[in-house]
């Protein structure tokens, strides 16, 4: 999946210690925005070669805008950039429904020095057509494709379906994740479940892996697991993103804004 691929090598990372000190929880901010804000490393693979060339550490947020007024969708943005948050970074935002079955928009991109590189993807379900755009600094292009029956989800639409349905959802469970302008077949499974410390609390934490499915012409070349609090806030304390050369892992520092508890009861 060029997707990891670009994360990988655009913002690769070499390891360093896992998250030891409590996330702090902090609920103020809009009412309709929630953020949760990371460190990233890389583990395993060949992490030690792409810290050869690029930064070593480095911070994340992801940020989710829920619906307010007219709007009809929810916005997840994930940023990453090295430790001085100047030097490059890399983004990736969707665009989904309300209940997080559908994504409805996809967008990645990275720059890095004096590369860069963005694609965004808009999703006619009516029409069943996929409306893709790239851009480089050299040119940019347009081109669509068709669709397939099941509704597609990139990776951040599967992350916020399964912490809105983690408590009631039966798996394992077959679904497509739609990378880098295609479609694969993945399942949905549990993971193990893990404990975190937030406010000098142990939290468990429920544990879910997206892996490559059967029955697709091509095998995903990612995976993603995600372990989130096993109440109300569904935090997602650790998110690891997996590649051929190695696995990117966020691990939680701060939560900013906790929107989700009030769109969960809404």
């Amino acid at each position: 999946m060029r997707v990891i691929r670009s994360l990988l090598g655009v913002l690769a990372i070499a390891a360093t210690p896992a998250m030891a000190a409590a996330a702090d929880l902090n609920c103020k901010g809009p009412g309709n925005v929630e953020e949760f804000h990371y460190s990233w490393r890389m583990r395993g693979g060949l992490a030690w070669v792409a810290g050869l060339v690029f930064p070593t550490s480095g911070v994340g947020e992801l940020k989710t805008t829920f619906p307010r007024g007219a709007d009809q969708s929810i916005n997840s943005e994930l940023l990453i950039q090295p430790n001085d948050r100047r030097s490059g970074f890399y983004v990736y935002e969707s665009e989904m429904d309300p209940t997080g079955q559908k994504t409805l928009m996809t967008y990645h991109g990275y720059a890095w020095k004096n590369k860069s590189r963005k694609e965004r993807t808009i999703f006619d379900y009516i029409k069943r057509i996929a409306h893709i755009h790239k851009e480089t600094p050299e040119k940019q292009w347009d081109r669509t494709e068709d669709l397939p029956a099941d509704a597609l989800r990139d990776v951040l639409t599967a992350i916020f379906f399964l912490r809105q349905n983690a408590t009631t959802i039966q798996l394992p469970i077959s679904t497509r994740i739609y990378a880098d302008s295609r479609s694969y077949p993945v399942i949905i499974r549990s993971a193990d479940r893990r404990t975190f410390n937030i406010e000098g609390q142990q939290v468990n934490a429920l544990g879910f892996e997206i892996v490559d499915g059967p029955g697709g012409s091509r095998k995903w070349p990612g995976g993603v697991k995600v372990w989130v609090s096993d109440d109300q806030r569904r935090i997602p304390f650790r998110i690891d993103i997996d590649q051929s050369m190695g696995s990117i892992q966020l691990d939680l520092k701060s939560v900013e804004a906790c929107a989700f508890m009030q769109a969960s009861t809404d």
